[in-house]
């Protein structure tokens, strides 16, 4: 990576036992590598989680999916065209056969032969001090190998949280996996005519907590303000954003009292926002 780090970047602490980064939280706000550090490598490959934590993100994302023999692997899309140009679904796909496919080459000639890895693999690689957001794709159907594959894991419930658009997934995983932190992803957006949002504080704090969810994952817009920052978290839930590459953007979010801000390219934005 030839990227150069800052001086501020640069500056080190211990802390608890392991080296962390001096501007580690700008704000502090967790700074979570969206499909890894996806701006510079293959999306959801061991490769870009890695690369995320190097880049020195607090944690990273990825999105998981049943094979059609019952493995949860990592892929955002629900077939594997557009990364592998395999036009055929996840879910009927063995994971031996989408262990033969190459993710890697799209991005760049350099991820040739990458493959979609497994979230057990994932799992075993987490830094100390690190997580890891697990966006079920798929529905509910996921809990039983997922309870499975976390236990064998063996990692501490802090490492692991799960998201999802569907809430379905976060009401099963705050009932399968009571210990481990769940968060509703949703699209916040203004309707163009009206200039209505299609959520409201309100009711966005009142699904999330029908749900037993930890906290929101949201589309980062100008609805979330100081004030809805405050409302949220008065009702005690967290406020993630994503998916935010823009410096006046996070700035924005942070100014709103977010606890965390998904980025493709950690480092960089971890450096814009270390900047006086």
């Amino acid at each position: 990576m030839r990227r150069l780090w800052t001086m501020a970047a640069m500056l080190t602490v211990m802390a608890g036992g392991r080296t962390a980064m001096a501007n580690d939280r700008p704000g502090n706000v967790e700074i979570i590598g969206h499909r890894g550090a996806s701006y510079d490598a293959p999306e959801n490959t061991l490769s870009a989680l890695k690369l995320g934590w190097q880049q020195q993100a607090d944690a990273v994302e990825f999105d998981v999916y049943l094979s059609k023999d019952g493995q949860i692997v990592l892929s955002h899309d629900a077939d594997t065209k557009r990364a592998a140009g395999v036009d055929k679904k996840i879910v009927d796909q063995t994971y031996a056969e989408l262990l033969k496919l190459d993710v890697g080459a799209w991005k760049d000639k350099k991820y040739a032969g990458e493959r979609i890895p497994l979230l057990s693999e994932v799992l075993a690689i987490i830094p100390t001090g690190k997580r890891v957001f697990i966006e079920v794709k798929c529905g509910p159907e996921i809990m039983p190998e997922l309870q499975r594959v976390l236990a064998a894991a063996k990692r501490p419930a802090r490492e692991t949280a799960v998201i999802s658009f569907s809430k379905d997934v976060v009401a099963a995983a705050k009932t399968a996996l009571p210990e481990c932190k769940a968060y509703w992803i949703v699209s916040v957006k203004k309707d163009k005519q009206t200039g209505a949002w299609n959520h409201t504080v309100d009711s966005l704090i009142k699904t999330a907590q029908e749900l037993h969810a930890d906290g929101l994952d949201l589309s980062a817009c100008d609805l979330i303000d100081r004030g809805f920052g405050e409302q949220v978290k008065a009702a005690g839930l967290e406020l993630l954003v994503w998916t935010v590459n823009d410096v006046k953007v996070a700035k924005q979010m942070i100014a709103a009292g977010v606890q965390g801000i998904t980025t493709d390219r950690p480092l960089w934005l971890r450096e814009q926002l270390a900047q006086p």
